[in-house]
């Protein structure tokens, strides 16, 4: 028998944890390359690219950080990738390279896999808003409808907004009105770069399986998220848990939780930027586990999964983030902002 979770990939009920790291140690979405097979060997789909995420990312001749350095490019720079593969044994949590060109290869770890795709604009949006997700590798949101202002922030590719309002600007080009839902303040960005998130994308997953079946296993040392209904393991994903910085411990807390509270979007932001903090808007599918605001959720500013490097939340790429939002107890509504029930899904962290 097999289980099929929503990224398209399949796991046999005999498959072990040994077998699926040696698989999913490349740090992919969930499991093997299928997330990546339906980008590269499908002619018709839209270009696969990579935004860099850090400052700076190094590109090699070959698939290694022993390779010659090429060259060197700066964050938000947005280019194709031809392929993706395997590189050296080291690092070992994430041997993932992007080829970039014939002799062009970046470490997987500071690129954000993007694609652009331009949407048609909704204009009838109801009074309690509309979910959006943004679909192209970035976009500047502003105070106003007019890109002539200051930008206000930056959304990423798949980062999640609340849209309440769709208005034309002088121009008469379709902007979405966005609620932040940290500082109460409003921004817009133009309405194609986003797509209004259909209702059957929130449906819940495996709902008629019953809440005490369903369980997920955070493995902290294997860095590994584990979904379970019956004891049977019918999802997988690589995360980045917490980890010890400058400015103090922030380790996922282990023992048993419950997914109480969930939100698909979530603007986190806290401590100084200069020293570990953070300031991040968007952040989508979030399933919290703790009331001090531990979560799962979707990460943009990392692609590096396998090692701990969050402040305590689990960080996964974000379809995964998605998979458990949606297949988690309690189910959301689609036309709600947060839900909040005493009837949850389990969640041990070991």
């Amino acid at each position: 028998m097999k289980h099929r979770n929503s990224l398209g990939s399949s796991i046999t009920d005999s498959i072990s944890r040994r077998d699926f790291l040696k698989v999913s140690g490349v740090s992919f979405l969930s499991l093997g390359l299928a997330p990546f097979k339906k980008i590269f060997l499908t002619p018709t789909e839209t270009v696969q690219q990579g935004r860099t995420i850090y400052d700076i990312v190094t590109v090699y001749d070959k698939p290694s950080f022993s390779g010659d350095v090429i060259r060197q490019i700066w964050a938000d720079a947005v280019f194709p990738v031809v392929e993706v593969l395997l590189g050296d044994e080291e690092p070992a949590h994430n041997r993932v390279w992007y080829r970039l060109s014939d002799e062009e290869y970046v470490h997987s770890g500071g690129v954000q896999p993007v694609q652009t795709v331009l949407n048609p604009p909704v204009y009838n949006i109801p009074p309690e808003g509309k979910l959006a997700e943004v679909t192209v590798p970035y976009l500047d949101a502003y105070y106003k409808a007019d890109t002539r202002g200051e930008p206000a922030y930056r959304f990423y590719y798949e980062t999640t907004h609340w849209i309440i309002e769709m208005q034309l600007d002088s121009y008469a080009v379709p902007w979405y009105r966005i609620t932040d839902d940290k500082w109460e303040q409003e921004f817009f960005v133009p309405a194609r770069y986003l797509r209004v998130v259909p209702e059957d994308e929130l449906s819940p997953l495996s709902p008629n399986v019953p809440m005490e079946a369903k369980r997920i296993e955070v493995d902290t040392t294997q860095q590994l998220v584990t979904a379970y209904e019956y004891d049977e393991p019918v999802f997988m994903t690589k995360a980045a848990t917490g980890a010890e910085y400058s400015t103090g411990k922030f380790f996922t807390p282990s023992g048993r939780h419950y997914t109480n509270h969930k939100m698909p979007s979530r603007h986190m932001a806290a401590g100084n930027l200069a020293r570990n903090g953070f300031d991040l808007p968007g952040i989508p599918w979030v399933s919290y586990i703790t009331e001090s605001g531990v979560a799962f959720h979707g990460t943009y500013w990392h692609n590096d999964y396998g090692m701990p490097r969050s402040h305590g939340c689990i960080n996964l790429p974000s379809q995964a983030s998605k998979w458990i939002y949606r297949w988690t107890l309690p189910i959301a509504p689609v036309n709600e902002r947060r839900v909040y029930e005493k009837i949850a899904t389990r969640v041990d962290v070991i």
